[in-house]
């Protein structure tokens, strides 16, 4: 199917795209439909890599895999670049010295979406659980909704379908946020701020300033949601045009819990009882109330008892996403929780603050830059061993070895999990939690907590 050129893109001159996984497949594939000449390529010749540039070879796509043409990046009209690479790679430089602009993926999706409302979530943790949220909000209350973004579907594959959605859940991280100059959501949602990133970033206010490009085409009627509770996010969202909505697990909010009733609130209002969120720790409940909160202000037609109602059905219906606390069951007594999705400190530190029983917490992979001392409070309340692995694990034994027993292994993923089978006793916990990207071991953090997945469970068939 071949359609009309999209807006803003260039078309007297080559798209250059950059990166070959999903999301560079995704937007090649729009760009082309769209009659724009592309030229796609890949540094890596893996073969996943090398059967992506030969599909879009077969579709008539300019592609490559195992190098970039420098000179021909630098010919290009526009870069659009994939997440993934970072702003020093060679085929960004060269743009950079030729003048050429830089976007993100989700930008050139975004222009080819003008129908779509987008409620656009950022933030350091919980992002891609209040997107999914949204967006079962969204279908539950009968509109036409998709999600997309960093949560693991490219905006350009929404793009791509055959008519567009009325809504878009889209999860938008540091990095896609850097590059998508016309973003301008319906509803902007500002989960919490805390540093990450630290390995690409040169300072964590660096890495805020990217977050804050939510904001950077604010208008007195734009609409916001953010935490309350988080001084960071009160400081960015301070003077930012527009209406603001806060939800807040402290004190009372436009959403917010009511601790002593046991109940989410909206107002004055009763959303739903606590025990009917199937999510495990408290900062869940933070994600269902910003969910429901930017669904409310969104449109007018979602505020009444009956669209309540629905939201309170979709939330209640809700299951944890794969890798966010995701309980895998308990044997032998031993509670298994997979948080591979924590590449960060702050996002171990909540998943801390979630355990209840005593906990072996398995901490590594490639270290991002943080340190690991800020655990230490939740670590003595809860956990009774540590077993670091990875690149990171020197580094967390000599940040960690004075709160806690820690045990330190090398780079045997199975040999880590079976060191915790050893210590866990019954009435345990055994939490994946890693507060470190996956990339000394596996090629993203889906894989990391696949292969805990595949172990644990593995393990547990044959008792």
């Amino acid at each position: 199917m071949t359609g009309s050129p999209i807006a803003g893109i260039p078309t007297d001159g080559e798209i250059a795209v950059l990166g070959l996984a999903r999301s560079g497949r995704a937007v090649a594939a729009l760009l082309a439909r769209g009659r724009h000449a592309v030229y796609a390529s890949d540094a890596s010749s893996s073969e996943s890599i090398a059967a992506a540039a030969a599909g879009l070879s077969g579709a008539g796509i300019s592609a490559e895999a195992g190098r970039h043409d420098l000179e021909r990046i630098g010919r290009a009209a526009l870069v659009v670049v994939s997440p993934g690479i970072p702003p020093t790679a060679p085929p960004l430089a060269a743009a950079r010295e030729m003048g050429v602009q830089v976007v993100s993926e989700v930008e050139v999706a975004l222009r080819s979406l003008n129908e779509s409302r987008v409620i656009a979530v950022t933030g350091t943790n919980g992002k891609s659980t209040t997107t999914a949220m949204i967006g079962s909000a969204l279908l539950e209350l009968g509109a036409r909704a998709e999600v997309a973004g960093n949560i693991g579907r490219p905006l350009s594959e929404v793009a791509l379908l055959e008519s567009q959605p009325e809504w878009i859940a889209l999860e938008l991280s540091s990095f896609q946020l850097h590059d998508t100059p016309s973003l301008r959501p319906a509803v902007g949602v500002l989960t919490n701020l805390s540093p990450d990133h630290l390995d690409r970033y040169a300072s964590a206010n660096e890495y805020y300033a990217d977050k804050a490009r939510l904001f950077r085409n604010a208008a007195a009627g734009s609409l916001w949601v953010s935490n309350a509770d988080d001084p960071d996010s009160r400081r960015m969202t301070d003077g930012v045009p527009g209406a603001h909505a806060t939800f807040s697990m402290d004190a009372r909010a436009d959403a917010w819990l009511d601790a002593g009733a046991g109940a989410l609130m909206l107002g004055d209002d009763v959303l739903m009882r606590r025990g009917d969120l199937a999510l495990m720790g408290k900062h869940n409940v933070g994600n269902a109330l910003a969910a429901a909160l930017a669904v409310i202000v969104a449109d007018g037609a979602f505020t009444g008892c009956e669209a309540r109602e629905r939201i309170r059905a979709a939330l209640r219906n809700f299951k944890p996403l794969s890798h966010r606390l995701e309980l895998l069951g308990e044997f032998d007594g031993v509670q298994w929780v997979n948080d591979s999705k924590a590449t960060n400190v702050g996002a171990t530190l909540v998943a801390l603050q979630a355990m209840e029983r005593p906990t072996i917490l398995l901490l590594g992979g490639r270290h991002k830059g943080e340190p690991y001392a800020p655990l230490a409070s939740e670590i003595r309340r809860t956990v009774t061993r540590v077993i670091a692995y990875g690149e990171a694990a020197r580094l967390v034994e000599n940040e960690l070895s004075d709160v806690v027993n820690v045990t330190t292994l090398a780079d045997s993923f199975p040999d880590v999990v079976a060191r915790a089978r050893e210590f866990a006793r019954a009435g345990d916990a055994v939490l994946l939690s890693p507060a470190c990207s996956s990339y000394d071991m596996f090629s993203s953090y889906e894989e990391r907590g696949d292969r805990f997945v595949q172990l644990v469970t593995a393990r547990a068939a044959h008792e």
